[in-house]
């Protein structure tokens, strides 16, 4: 079976594991709630990114390139939700952490944009998949003609319902990638493992916000679930041919290599992407009815990389 799996799986600091991952604690929901979210002004020069930054490893490195190819438009969509959903907040603390995400969320769509732009320079032009992801959070997933009425409101917590569930997986592999030895060991592109451990970071951070504004706006435990059923399967459709594409459209591979689920699982197990088994579960967590993403990750260990991200740390110079 051709492809790979839906996994936002993300680089380490090579030779430096002491120094980059941080001591998962115990999960504070009291910590969580004092948390105050705050954009991170961060830039990183790609001049020297080699085109497989996970070294010898194509299929790791595409499979985590599929977040540059998704998130840009995707957090723009986001961001446009979550604007509209603002006349709607009547609590203030959660307006507050609305926007906070979305001050965090419109950086996380720069940041990526930037490697986009490296891989086109470097001859791959993903312009042709970006296209259709376009399409999707424009013309699928955009605004109705009359946000004000009833059926534009509906529309809107759906937006907020599926954006919700999409967090829910975000906050899993932010989680995964600041417990990752595996990407250490393999020596990836430091810079971009600060990427997507910075990124890995903020989406722990803020993983709350996407499901407490739902409940605000709609508790239902069955649009939890309708949503999440087919936001679920549609991300690992969008992902398994977004790995698909890189690969085949790789100018170093020259078509000789093709992603495979068993090359995935090989990969898994040695620590460069997420394991199945993982993923599976931590959506199997969303269901419960009394779920809350505190359940995912910690805060804590969140908060800590944070502190010593060398771009995050850059931008709050």
């Amino acid at each position: 079976m051709s492809s790979v799996p839906p996994a936002a799986a993300v680089p380490r600091i090579a030779r430096r594991s002491t120094r980059t991952l941080v001591q998962r604690p115990a999960v504070r929901t009291d910590e969580h709630r004092d948390l105050a979210l705050n954009p991170r002004d961060v830039h990183f020069d790609w001049s020297r990114l080699p085109m497989h930054w996970v070294p010898q490893e194509p299929l790791a490195t595409h499979t985590m390139n599929v977040l540059h190819l998704l998130l840009p438009e995707g957090e723009r969509w986001f961001v446009r939700t979550f604007r509209e959903a603002l006349p709607l907040i009547t609590d203030e603390r959660l307006r507050e952490d609305v926007i906070g995400f979305i001050g965090q969320e419109s950086v996380h769509a720069e940041a990526h944009q930037g490697v986009l732009d490296l891989l086109l320079a470097k001859g791959l032009d993903p312009a042709p998949f970006v296209r259709q992801v376009e399409w999707l959070f424009h013309r699928v997933l955009g605004r109705r003609d009359d946000p004000t009425g009833a059926a534009g409101r509906e529309n809107l917590i759906e937006r907020v319902a599926i954006i919700a569930a999409i967090e829910h997986f975000t906050a899993f592999l932010g989680d995964w990638v600041l417990n990752a030895p595996g990407l250490d060991r393999a020596e990836v592109d430091p810079m971009m493992l600060d990427l997507l451990r910075w990124h890995g970071a903020e989406e722990v951070e803020h993983r709350s916000v996407a499901y407490d504004l739902l409940v605000h706006l709609d508790p239902s435990y069955l649009r939890r679930m309708r949503t999440m059923a087919v936001t679920g399967p549609v991300l690992t459709w969008l992902w398994v041919r977004g790995v698909r594409f890189l690969m085949l459209t790789d100018p170093e591979l020259e078509g000789r290599a093709k992603p495979t689920w068993r090359a995935y699982v090989q990969a898994s197990r040695r620590g460069l992407l997420p394991g199945l088994t993982g993923a599976a579960r931590s959506a199997a967590r969303y269901v419960k009815p009394r779920y809350h993403p505190t359940q995912e990750g910690s805060t804590g260990q969140a908060v800590a990389y944070l502190a010593r991200s060398p771009a995050a740390r850059a931008a709050a110079r």
